[in-house]
């Protein structure tokens, strides 16, 4: 897909060094905020990048797993702390290693489901253009969170891309696996679908994890990238192909909204975990 979508004004929301404070919960609301001030047009489309440390994002069917209490208190245990995401998908890690990407934009007839998932791998193919690989979009099977736009490097994901439209507005979000080790991230999912399943009948083809069909972008390159050295790909990558970029935050108008969007993931997330 053409590039040329991104050759418009983009606000630009930095959410990377919030540290370990910043709730992922937190994200998924934010989101759905800009979501509705696009949809609404009282906003320019958004770019925005976030980090967020030691958490596993569950999907709605993981907490649904029959012995899901147990494979929580094994995530706790590990030092992580378990959610549920307000969207599609399964479980996956995030982490100070793991960049998340949102591309937000208004909601059209013409840009579908498909255009989506392939503006953020065109953006992700342009932004590492540089280097001798070939990035393909493709389910891995063995992987955590499988679907049919994994990002992969010669069979070893590194990335998965999902979407949500909400009020008039697009969130396609990509997570990175920039640095550390992408089979010891997945070895912890796989640990985690052990202990919440235990041989008992579940309803929906959870993943079968294999550790060494994911890996970071740093193993796959063979050299030492950080959030930041990403950080400026992305930005290059997007002045290249005409972006204006705006440096943004929420606006106050923006905040009250957020306030009910997060109250009301919070409940939702305590209600699919609840004891």
């Amino acid at each position: 897909m053409s590039l040329q979508q991104l050759k418009q004004p983009w606000r630009f929301i930095d959410q990377t060094t919030l540290g370990p404070g910043f709730d992922a919960l937190q994200s998924f609301a934010i989101d759905d905020t800009l979501c509705t001030s696009i949809g609404t047009g009282d906003s320019e489309a958004v770019v925005r990048a976030w980090v967020h440390h030691q958490t596993i994002v569950l999907g709605i069917q993981d907490s649904r797993l029959p012995m899901i209490k147990e494979g929580v208190q094994f995530l706790r245990e590990s030092g992580y702390r378990a959610i549920v995401r307000n969207s599609g998908g399964l479980a996956v890690v995030l982490d100070e290693g793991i960049l998340n990407l949102s591309l937000i934009v208004k909601e059209e007839k013409k840009f579908s489901i498909n255009h989506g998932y392939d503006l953020m791998y065109a953006l992700i193919q342009a932004m590492f253009a540089d280097k001798d690989i070939t990035i393909e979009a493709k389910e891995i099977v063995g992987s955590y969170c499988p679907g049919s736009y994994d990002l992969s490097i010669g069979g070893k994901k590194f990335a998965g891309i999902s979407q949500r439209r909400i009020r008039g507005g697009v969130a396609v979000q990509i997570y990175l696996c920039v640095t550390n080790s992408g089979s010891e991230r997945a070895a912890l999912i796989g640990k985690f679908y052990d202990l919440a399943v235990q041989g008992q009948p579940v309803k929906f083809d959870y993943p079968t994890i294999t550790p060494k069909t994911m890996a970071s972008l740093s193993e796959l390159l063979g050299e030492e990238l950080t959030i930041q050295s990403v950080m400026y790909k992305l930005l290059t990558t997007l002045n290249t192909h005409g972006a204006k970029l705006l440096p943004s935050q929420l606006t106050a108008d923006e905040m009250n909204v957020l306030d009910h969007h997060y109250e009301r993931v919070l409940k939702r997330n305590e209600k699919a975990l609840e004891e």
